[in-house]
C-alpha cells in the first residue's frame, strides 16, 4: 500500500505560441491566404489555443473569414479530394 501523495502533476515543456497577430487592430478580410493560417483543412475557423491569438484578436479573425466566407473569397467548407 501507497503512502504520501500520488499525484503527480503534469509538466508541460516548450515555448509559449507567438502571436502572430501582434499588435494589429484591423484584420483584413480581403486577404484570403492570410486568413487561410486561421483555418484548418475543412475550412473551419481554429481556437485560439492553437492559433495563439488574444481573445480580442480571435474575434476579429472569426469575423473576417466570415465576411470573407460571405462574400465568397474564402470557401465555406473545403472541397473534399478523392
Amino acid at each position: 500500500m501507497q503512502t504520501g501523495n500520488t499525484f503527480k502533476p503534469n509538466k508541460k515543456t516548450g515555448k509559449k505560441k507567438q502571436n502572430p497577430l501582434k499588435d494589429q487592430r484591423v484584420v483584413d478580410y480581403l486577404d484570403a491566404k492570410y486568413l487561410s493560417r486561421f483555418t484548418n483543412d475543412q475550412g473551419k475557423i481554429l481556437p485560439r489555443r492553437i492559433t495563439g491569438v488574444s481573445a480580442f484578436q480571435q474575434r476579429l479573425v472569426a469575423q473576417a473569414v466570415k465576411y470573407a466566407r460571405h462574400l465568397a473569397l474564402m470557401p465555406f467548407v473545403a472541397q473534399d479530394v478523392n
